[in-house]
């Protein structure tokens, strides 16, 4: 079932859906309950796949929509989170080729973006390959990819090194965007030995500490970073996203980034810059990079906190999918 927003307008269901209004009040969005149905070839197929109608406030009522084509018809550009939406694990969620093949026959842009940091754009395009998905590198977008391009947008010095705390996709965007870097799975087997007067030394070049999913995490990483951010003048704290939760594998949900974050807001007593979703910046790349208008974008998630979110701070049309997290 397909359910979309945009701002405070809510787009009605698509036709020949059974409706079942639920009042579920989470982070002030109302959410509305529909069956899904099998449709005709002419519509967009996501069999088995649960959709929300999602409202921008609570005090906006979701309302039916009629027209699956009007709904196709009234964007430009499709952008999917991945996590949870087009795969599980590395399980391909069912429907999910012959939605975006339908799709791609009506002309529309697709767009993918995930805040898993743990690939670099080239990484994830083998693994839509893998799934059987023809996804071409430059439609994907990793919360990797965007902290390299923050760092690029805010002419972050050559000098200047990053600590990493998270995997290899950070640190080949970063390589690749040219940034010298330390850390990352390589701090993963490293300890520290308490006694009476250990000094822990860290590099005063760091001029960025940047937080992913991080599976090596660490005491020595958190305490690295710490001093990074603590004592470096002017030391920026990235994160590439603060999700509570992640899908490692298609049984149960994993505890996500949002995890390793946390740890150094409470070490630091800092926030970070979160580049990854919800923040706008991503949304803001890809207008621009695409020349997308954001009124004619529908983002297609399955959390209300970082996708539906993500949509509607860029002003753009949403739709919840509960394949994933809800």
């Amino acid at each position: 079932m397909l359910v979309v927003s945009s701002r405070t307008t809510v787009v009605s269901p698509l036709a020949n859906f059974n409706t079942k209004s639920s009042s579920i009040n989470e982070k002030k969005i109302s959410r509305h309950s529909i069956g899904w149905n099998k449709h005709s070839s002419n519509r967009m197929d996501m069999k088995k796949t649960n959709l929300l109608v999602t409202s921008a406030t609570a005090s906006v009522a979701a309302q039916p929509l009629e027209n699956a084509d009007a709904l196709i018809d009234s964007v430009e550009t499709f952008i999917f989170d991945c996590d949870g939406v087009i795969w599980k694990g590395d399980s391909l969620i069912e429907g999910v080729p012959e939605t975006l093949e339908l799709l791609r026959s009506k002309g529309k842009r697709l767009v993918f973006v995930t805040n898993n940091s743990t690939k670099s754009r080239k990484q994830y395009g083998k693994k839509f390959e893998t799934l059987g998905l023809n996804v071409n590198e430059e439609e994907i977008f990793a919360s990797s990819f965007a902290a390299a391009a923050y760092l690029q947008s805010i002419n972050f010095p050559k000098d200047k090194k990053i600590y990493v705390i998270g995997e290899e996709g950070i640190l080949i965007e970063l390589e690749l965007a040219g940034y010298s870097y330390l850390g990352g799975p390589e701090d993963g087997g490293k300890k520290i030995e308490l006694k009476p007067g250990f000094y822990m030394e860290h590099d005063t070049d760091v001029g960025a500490v940047v937080v992913g999913f991080d599976r090596y995490f660490n005491y020595y990483k958190v305490q690295y970073g710490t001093l990074c951010v603590r004592e470096n003048p002017g030391c920026l704290f990235l994160a590439t996203n603060r999700d509570a939760v992640t899908h490692l594998t298609d049984a149960q949900e994993w505890a996500g980034g949002g995890s390793m974050v946390g740890a150094l807001v409470g070490s630091t007593q800092r926030e970070p810059l979160v580049v990854g979703k919800p923040s706008t910046f991503m949304m803001d790349y890809l207008a621009n990079k695409f020349g997308i208008t954001k009124s004619q974008i529908c983002m297609v998630g399955d959390r209300l906190d970082t996708d539906i979110l993500f949509g509607q701070n860029g002003g753009c049309k949403t739709l919840l999918v509960l394949s994933g997290n809800n």
